[in-house]
């Protein structure tokens, strides 16, 4: 299959595809400015290809947890991506996407992801026979200190460097700093699309485990 992935849902802007089987990916790292560089990439990727939008079989997205901001970006542009192809969209988890980046270390993988306000976004993964990794449980946003300390073989993201007690609950198991890429979120999305369940663009959700995306300071 043709298919393209993005992904703005954290300090990283992710833009891959895999044309007949070939892999391109552009990838920033960058604070801000994901919506003014996103399309930059994507237009580039499918140049390189050397293929229209309209050759693609459908377009995956992260759609979080993550930055509020981040990953409305994400469904935004992937809408209008989608809408104006009439392609279907498949959206996977960017927790997901970082236990698929060390599915090879372990079969049974803990995501941690810092989400600020002294909470982390977090959820269990377990390789499948296929090399994929599907969810063992639900995602979760709680506090560090809730977070127990579970039988895991590896654990991923970037609370474990923005919490050291946390990572000291895990001190025995291997710890991989990482963010979700777009490269893991095509992969993710390949078996939905081959079984039909791409949706269209206007379906294109995101999850945010919280409601409470922003906060003000007290004077």
């Amino acid at each position: 299959m043709n298919l393209l992935a993005i992904d703005t849902a954290t300090e990283r802007c992710s833009v891959a595809a895999r044309i007949e089987g070939q892999w391109l990916e552009r990838s920033v790292d960058t604070q801000r400015g994901h919506a003014d560089i996103v399309l930059s990439m994507v237009d580039d990727v499918l140049k390189e290809a050397g293929v229209q939008l309209q050759a693609l079989h459908g377009i995956a997205y992260g759609r979080g947890p993550g930055a509020f901001t981040g990953v409305r970006i994400a469904i935004g542009v992937v809408q209008g991506l989608a809408f104006g192809a009439n392609l279907p969209t498949v959206g996977v988890s960017d927790l997901a996407a970082v236990a698929q980046q060390v599915a090879a270390q372990g079969k049974r993988v803990l995501v941690c992801m810092d989400a600020r306000m002294n909470e982390v976004y977090w959820g269990r993964f377990e390789r499948l026979d296929t090399g994929l990794v599907a969810p063992t449980g639900e995602e979760h946003v709680t506090s560090p200190a809730a977070i127990d300390q579970l039988e895991v073989d590896v654990v991923a993201g970037t609370a474990m460097a923005a919490y050291p007690d946390l990572a000291a609950k895990f001190k025995d198991v291997p710890q991989v700093w990482a963010l979700p890429r777009a490269r893991e979120i095509l992969m993710l999305s390949e078996p939905e699309f081959r079984a039909g369940k791409g949706v269209p663009a206007f379906e294109a959700q995101p999850v945010y485990l919280r409601d409470q995306v922003a906060f003000v300071k007290g004077g």
